[in-house]
This record gives structure tokens, sequence and C-alpha cells, in this order.
């Protein structure tokens, strides 16, 4: 009776310990970041992350883009995959708290050798044996090594989890910039293909001048080769935009796709961000959550190589039963089992556990100082950002004006012409400096947009639109 309580008794004992795990438990490195982006006091302490930041700039087309983008372009569907691999891993890591049951059955029929001296004539030379048994094998997790090893599957997964929403974010950037660089060449085209009819007018009329004697063939020349010009940059132009709809069309999984004609001036600014934006918005970014899951799984990774200093306990048993013929096999009198545990108690190893911890801690050195590295690097990323919406917007309303002021000069110069003050040479300078000073202003227009964008993916989305007034 005694020699089955023991193994009973040893199985409860060590589950008992089975409470602690060994290895660091993970606490949250200190950041050590400023408490906002700039010097004013914070505003929006909760303000949080607009996933669908891309809507903010009103253009339906737009809106199609990303979201087919987010569920047929490659790289996204190669994240998705890649997390539901992960999830395998972590569910295959989860089995291993509860016991493996196995089912067995065999059936064998022997010949006993006449000629051996454990021959007996009573014995029947042919023996036939048949089995059903259920077996099982249980590690006891006394140590924590089987908790610990979970804990780095599960961070490791929700790592795999962030690294796809960070290609998302990824994608939805690349897509809302190539798009707003695709409407900017149609606000350019638009202004090029003006400027060119307007040469090939004044081309035309300074032809009726030199055949009627009233201008000079270096005039005629001059007006060709502006209108040569203006032709030669559109055609650069439809050859930029064409390139662009061919990466719409590769991003959003849509090798013919055809976007009509629009422009990047009717694009509205997205909402400013609040004074005081709050620095612990970027621990929202996919990124950064995705370098911390990875230093939580190489933390616990540790506690796995410190288990290799104790012993393994295995719980083992099974359960049957057998008969000489199948007819008898699970009548009275034909069961069998068994119950036993055993210990793998290591000795001597010679270093390798102690060089196996030591890699775990250098794996976990390396994770820390990737994590650290990711905030400053999403930190610098926002300034970056806010400097570069404030000082395009600058820019862009510095433009305006320029527009404005070329628009005016060029109508001035076409009055000087009708009163034969001013030469076709000097409209079409006006008008060179007038093309010059819409494509300028497209331009910032289309960075301002793009640093938005970019302000959007530093942030991980953005921000909601009033968090923080």
């Amino acid at each position: 009776m005694m020699a089955r309580i023991s193994p009973l008794a040893a199985a409860l004992t060590a589950l008992t310990l089975a409470g602690c795990a060994i290895g660091p438990d993970y606490h949250r490195p200190s950041a050590a970041l400023p408490a906002s982006f700039d010097a004013s006091p914070t505003r929006a302490a909760s303000a949080a992350v607009q996933a669908d930041w891309w809507v903010l700039f009103q253009d339906p087309m737009l809106n199609q883009l990303v979201e087919r983008a987010l569920s047929h372009n490659a790289d996204v569907r190669l994240a998705v995959a890649r997390v539901e691999q992960a999830d395998a891993v972590a569910r295959e890591a989860g089995a291993a708290f509860l016991p493996e049951i196995d089912g067995g059955a065999s059936a064998s029929k022997t010949q006993a050798s006449t000629r051996t001296a454990s021959y007996s004539a009573n014995s029947p030379r042919l023996r036939t044996a048949r089995s059903a048994t259920l077996s099982t094998s249980y590690e006891l997790d006394v140590w924590g090594r089987v908790r610990r090893a979970n804990e780095s599957v599960r961070a490791s997964l929700l790592a795999s989890q962030y690294a796809r929403d960070a290609v998302r974010l990824s994608v939805a950037g690349v897509v809302t910039s190539t798009y707003l660089n695709l409407r900017a060449l149609d606000a350019q085209l638009a202004v090029v293909g003006e400027t060119v009819r307007t040469r090939e007018e004044g081309q035309r009329l300074m032809q009726l001048r030199l055949n009627a004697g009233l201008s000079s063939l270096v005039d005629s020349q001059a007006a060709d080769n502006a209108l040569h010009a203006a032709r030669a940059q559109l055609a650069e132009l439809r050859r930029q935009r064409a390139l662009s709809e061919h990466q719409l069309a590769l991003l959003s999984g849509q090798p013919e796709l055809s976007l009509a004609a629009g422009d990047v001036r009717q694009l509205p600014l997205p909402p400013q961000p609040p004074a005081g934006l709050p620095a612990e918005l970027i621990e929202a970014r996919p990124d950064v959550m995705q370098a911390e899951q990875q230093l939580i799984a190489a933390n616990a990774n540790i506690g796995v190589a410190k288990a290799g200093y104790f012993p393994k306990f295995t719980l083992t048993g099974s359960s049957g039963s057998e008969s000489q013929t199948l007819a008898d096999l699970f009548s009275a009198g034909a069961g069998a089992w068994s119950l036993g545990i055993s210990a793998l108690l290591p000795i001597l190893d010679f270093g390798r556990t102690s060089a196996r911890v030591d890699q775990a801690r250098a794996l976990n050195q390396q994770s820390l100082i990737s994590w650290q590295n990711a905030l400053q690097v999403a930190y610098k990323d926002v300034r970056d950002a806010l400097v570069n919406l404030r000082e395009d917007g600058e820019a862009e309303r510095a433009q305006a004006s320029r527009v404005a002021n070329a628009r005016h000069t060029l109508g001035l110069a076409h009055l000087r012409l009708q009163a034969g003050h001013a030469s076709l040479l000097d409209v079409l300078d006006s008008q060179r400096t007038f093309n010059d000073a819409q494509l300028a202003h497209i331009t910032t227009r289309q960075a301002q947009l793009n640093a938005s964008v970019e302000l959007f993916k530093a942030l991980g989305g953005g921000w909601k639109p009033g968090a923080g007034r």
C-alpha cells in the first residue's frame, strides 16, 4: 500500500512547490522621456490615438485605396500569416500545462525455440498477446519553467500582432503619401497644361506678327522655345503621374487601377495637434509596443534558462488491459496499470546551463536597448514631424502670396501688351513666373499634407480631434 502512496505523495509535494517561478519578473523600465514634445504645458494627457487617421483628409477615393490595401497588400497578408503562426506556437506551448494522453493497442504472436534452456514442454510454444492501454506523461512545473516559457511565447505572439499593426500603419502611410503625390501631379498637370495652351496661343500670335513684319525672328524663336519647354514639362509630369498610379495599383492589390484626375489643393488640411501633445502617445506606436513585448519575452527566457539548474520531475502513468485472446481483453482480471514519478537531476554539465543563462541575459539586455531606442526614435520622429508641419505651413502660406502677386503681375503684363507698352516676351516671362509660382505652391501644399501623414505615423495613428482642449 505504501508503494502506491509514495509516488502520489511525491507528486502532491512537488505541486505545492509550483507556486513560484524562477527567474526575474518583468517590471517596465523607465522611459526617461520628457512629458510632452514641446515646452507647452501638457493639456492632453489622455489624448487617444485615432486608428483610421487617413479619413481626416476627407477623400473617399483615398479611404477606398487604404482600406483595400489593408486587406489585399502582400506585406499586410504576410504579417497576418505570421500572427497566425505565432498564435499556433502559443497554443502549442500552452498545451504543456496539461498532460499528454496517448492510446495504444497491440497484438503479437510468437513462437519459442525448443532448443533453449528456458524451454519447457509444459509451456505452449506459440504465444499470443493482445493489449490496449492509455498512457500519460506530465512534467511537474515545480520551478516555473513551463510558465516562463508560456510567458515568453505569449509575449512573442503579442509582438507579432504589433508587428502586423506596424506594417498596416506603414502601408497606410505609403498609400496616403503616394496618393497625395498623384494628386499633386494632377494639379501640376493642370497648371502646365494651361501654360501650354497659353504659349500655343502666344506662339500663333508671334508667327502672325512675324509674317506681318511686326516682330523679329528672335522673338518668334523665343516663343517656340517657351512652348517646347512647357510641352516637355507636361510629358515629364504625365510620366510621373503614371508611375504613381502604378505604385498605388501595387499597394492596393489592383493591377488595373485607373484614377480620374484630381487636385491636391482641394484636399483639406487635417486638424492641427494641440499644444503640449503628451509624449506618452508614442507608447501606442506598434513598433514601440512590439519592442516591449520582445523585451518581456527575453526577460521570461532568463527563467527558462535558469530552470536548467534544478531537477526536472516527470509523472508517468498507464492503464489498460492485457490478455491472450481478444475475447478476454476487457474481462475481469485483464486490467493492468502503472504509476511513477521520475526526477532528472543535473550534476555536471561543464557550464552549459550557465552559458544558456548568460545568453538569455545578453538577449534581454539587447531587447532593453532596442526598446529604449524605439522610444527615442519615436520621440524624434514626432518632433521632426511637428517642425515640418509648422515650417511647411509657413512656406505654403508664403507661396500662396507669391502666386497671388505673380497672377497680378501677369494681368498687368497683358494690359501693357494691349497698350503697346510691353512686348510679348515680357508676357511670356510673366507667364513663366506665374507657372513656377503655382508649381511651387502645389509642392509646398503637398509637403504640408505629407507632414501631417508623417505626424500620424510617428504617433502610431494620430490623436482624436478636440482631445486636449
